[in-house]
């Protein structure tokens, strides 16, 4: 039998994000409370002012460009204090925004204008070459593309300029159907292919926003938390952005991670809780920068976006005595469907904790049959927050949701007897070896551990002597240590008396300077196993 969620069912009102966010009855802090803070140029909006400037934009497009119900507006930059006026203004005309990763190259923007449609574009001076060449290669002419930021092109319209057009003051908010009306067309990095375009309702993100809420009722008000997640992938703009103006805490906006930077701002800021990503976790247990910084203001941080392994979790504490509880969901689940209580964070550690309300989910093997408590599948999961479908993408959708709705998310995993919910890695990405699944997550959390090693990343590859897949690391040694035979077979038999003997290192260890990550922070293994694939075609043989 399917799963369901321990947690009573949540009543979810029938409609917009806008209707939820700011017309709410229920609202807790006043007018003047600061939401959204860029501690670089310590601008702020405050809930009124963020409130008044997201309408005037959304009344300057309707005025400016008869913005219609559906339209999409491409945003094109990193975290900006005013992304979410420029958000919410969309949604009050009615709009739908497609965020877009600002290390997109022209080809890359292109293509997700394209595929989404885009009627115009907004992003800051330092992305406006690539914004330009790519909205030039889709048709949207220069008088659609418009700035946001500290920075200013008298060529270019700026937002506040827009929401200050005379004559716009007539033009009400428009309605939207909750469950129909897209509110976001966010695009999934995917392991193979083009990415998709994620199709997600008003009634999605809706659903989200209280879904969390029934497990952060910690955060409050008083809160701070440090947004240095981007704002382009689902995990920063409902779980941050949007959640942030929900509750009324504080959001502190950085436009890119820094470690530095980062402790800095949760000293100087008093930052209580953060959310944050696997590599951010294994720098703060690691980087020697950490320790001129006081953190204690910390109450929390939650982790979410790939697998977090209990070696990480107990290092960090070790060295800071910080505590990292575990998330989960994706970008087709608007995007939390799990998550850790505060008071769990230690007694299960691995876990991502237990399902958010009005969901249920099973694990199912590759026959598409249900799997018992304690036994492996694929994880599919069902409720109000998944999404409507990819868009232009109908054998994705096909492939992705069945006909009683449940999405099936890629991701294996399991579920104890407590109903707390494990997730080990993806599909794709298990390490078939003689008959064996070995999780890539699993080991680069135990090699994390390793004094030596500063970060890690392991693939399958292929033997031909033995037909087998079998795991290969490419570690970054930790600064000063010598990267050699030596350090290489230290380091697979460490490994070796810690893991079950079909998960030991059989395909060598390699040595690299970095990690290639996503900016979500997910291994990007399939870049690594292209670099090995040449390496092979090159004649270099791996270490066996």
């Amino acid at each position: 039998m399917p799963a369901e969620s321990p947690y009573p069912s949540i009543d979810i009102p029938d409609c917009g994000i806008w209707d939820l966010l700011f017309d709410r009855k229920d609202r807790n802090y006043g007018n003047e409370q600061v939401i959204f803070h860029d501690p670089y140029t310590s601008r702020k909006y405050t809930y009124g002012q963020l409130k008044q400037t997201a309408a005037d934009f959304g009344k300057g497009l309707r005025g400016l460009w008869d913005w219609q119900r559906g339209d999409v507006l491409g945003v094109y930059s990193p975290n900006c204090v005013d992304t979410p006026s420029v958000t919410w203004g969309v949604h009050f005309a009615g709009g739908v925004v497609s965020p877009a990763n600002p290390g997109y190259t022209v080809e890359e923007l292109a293509f997700q204008l394209k595929d989404s449609g885009a009627k115009a574009l907004i992003t800051q001076t330092a992305q406006l070459p690539i914004a330009l060449e790519a909205a030039k290669q889709v048709g949207i002419p220069n008088d659609r593309i418009i700035l946001m930021g500290d920075q200013r092109d008298s060529r270019f319209k700026h937002f506040t300029s827009i929401r200050n057009t005379s004559g716009t003051a007539r033009y009400r908010r428009a309605k939207v159907n909750p469950d129909k009306d897209l509110a976001f067309l966010v695009y999934s990095s995917g392991t193979t292919g083009k990415p998709k375009g994620v199709m997600l309702s008003h009634r999605n993100i809706v659903a989200n926003i209280l879904q969390m809420q029934s497990k952060e009722a910690n955060i409050t008000e008083k809160d701070s938390i440090l947004a240095f997640l981007p704002f382009f992938h689902i995990y920063g703009l409902t779980c941050i952005m949007h959640f942030a103006l929900y509750k009324g805490a504080r959001c502190v906006i950085m436009p890119k991670f820094d470690i530095e930077d980062w402790c800095r701002i949760v000293q100087n800021e008093k930052i209580t809780f953060a959310y944050v990503v696997p590599p951010v976790v294994l720098l703060l247990s690691k980087h020697p920068v950490v320790e001129k910084y006081d953190l204690s203001s910390l109450r929390m941080m939650s982790s979410g976006a790939a697998p977090l392994t209990k070696e990480i979790v107990h290092a960090v504490h070790k060295r800071t005595s910080l505590k990292v509880k575990q998330g989960y969901g994706l970008s087709e689940t608007s995007p939390s469907t799990h998550m850790q209580q505060w008071e769990d964070w230690e007694r299960h550690i691995g876990s991502v904790g237990q399902m958010l309300p009005n969901q249920t989910a099973k694990f199912m093997d590759a026959e598409d049959k249900e799997v018992p408590v304690g036994e492996v599948g694929e994880l599919w999961i069902k409720g109000p927050n998944i999404f409507k479908g990819y868009l232009n993408n109908p054998e994705g959708t096909k492939n992705a949701l069945t006909e009683d709705d449940y999405f099936k998310t890629g991701d294996v995993g399991y579920l104890d007897k407590d109903g707390n919910f494990f997730i080990t890695d993806r599909v794709k990405e298990l390490i078939k070896y003689k008959g064996f699944q070995v999780p890539p997550a699993e080991l680069e959390g135990v090699l994390a551990s390793h004094d030596k090693i500063d970060d890690v990343a392991v693939i399958g590859v292929y033997r031909e002597d033995i037909a087998s897949e079998v795991p290969l690391a490419y570690v970054v040694p930790k600064k000063g240590v010598q990267a050699g035979k030596q350090l290489e077979g230290e380091i697979a038999e460490w490994l070796a008396k810690k893991v079950a003997g079909h998960k030991r290192l059989r395909g060598g260890v390699k040595f690299t300077d970095e990690i290639p990550k996503s900016a979500s922070g997910k291994i990007l293994r399939r870049l690594l196993k292209g670099r090995y694939e040449e390496e092979m075609k090159k004649g270099v043989k791996a270490k066996l």
